[in-house]
């Protein structure tokens, strides 16, 4: 096998969901999430560290969304109804941009609740058809991972923290990101964020009943999951200041 068949769409090895690969992928984002915290009072220190940090970030966020896309056009094939940046963890990694370019209050607690719960959990059951060393394979991690640990940097760095009400702000959001792209949808004749029906490979929606009833669990999924998130900052901020 050449090099540039890693780049190829009809890479002939598909994605093994908790193959050695994949473990090692998420042990690889944990460890980036680590690093982060365990160096945050140094980042926090020093100005030009912070900054960066946040711009490598934002460089990366980029490189991601338009290697894509640029991935999409050279391999021929580029459909508006796959290729869009619509689905969740493609709108939260655009916002993610914004947020720290702009390091935007309004977007952080939206992107901490919905932008770290949906990249993990894309990270833990991927709807990825390449399997390790493909150019999509590594990706989709670095993508995902970037996502994370932009709210993670605005968390621990930037001291940014999530309220209840911003908690209802966010499911209020998402919501509202859902009602787009199921227009988008509906005029594209595309799948985005799994709103018309459910993705042909395994997927954590699988637990959640057929359509369109599962839209209706995932929303009280959401829901609880950002609950147990804030409550994780909650608590920690009555005991200690998490720095």
């Amino acid at each position: 096998m050449h090099f540039g068949s890693y780049f190829d769409s009809d890479y002939e090895a598909s994605f093994i969901m908790f193959s050695a690969s994949h473990w090692i992928g998420l042990i690889v984002v944990i460890f980036l999430c680590f690093m982060l915290y365990r160096s945050r009072k140094a980042i926090r220190g020093r100005e030009s560290l912070r900054r960066g940090v946040r711009w490598s970030l934002v460089a990366v966020l980029l490189a991601s969304e338009a290697l894509l896309q640029l991935w999409y056009v050279s391999e021929g094939i580029w459909r508006s109804g796959l290729s869009l940046p619509l689905e969740l963890c493609g709108i939260t990694l655009l916002l993610s941009i914004i947020m720290l370019t702009t390091r935007s209050r309004l977007l952080y607690p939206f992107l901490y609740f919905a932008g770290i719960a949906g990249a993990s959990i894309a990270l833990l059951t991927p709807s990825l058809d390449y399997a390790f060393p493909h150019f999509r394979f590594f990706l989709f991690f670095v993508a995902h991972a970037a996502i994370i640990l932009a709210s993670l940097y605005m968390t621990w760095i930037e001291d940014y923290r999530p309220t209840w009400k911003s908690l209802s702000y966010s499911m209020l959001g998402i919501n509202l990101v859902a009602a787009f792209v199921w227009w988008a949808n509906s005029v594209l004749d595309a799948n985005y964020m799994f709103l018309m029906r459910k993705p042909g490979s395994f997927s954590f929606l699988d637990y959640f009943g057929p359509y369109p009833y599962y839209l209706l669990v995932e929303e009280l999924f959401a829901f609880v999951l950002f609950v147990l998130m804030y409550a994780f900052f909650f608590k920690r901020r009555k005991g200690a200041d998490g720095r």
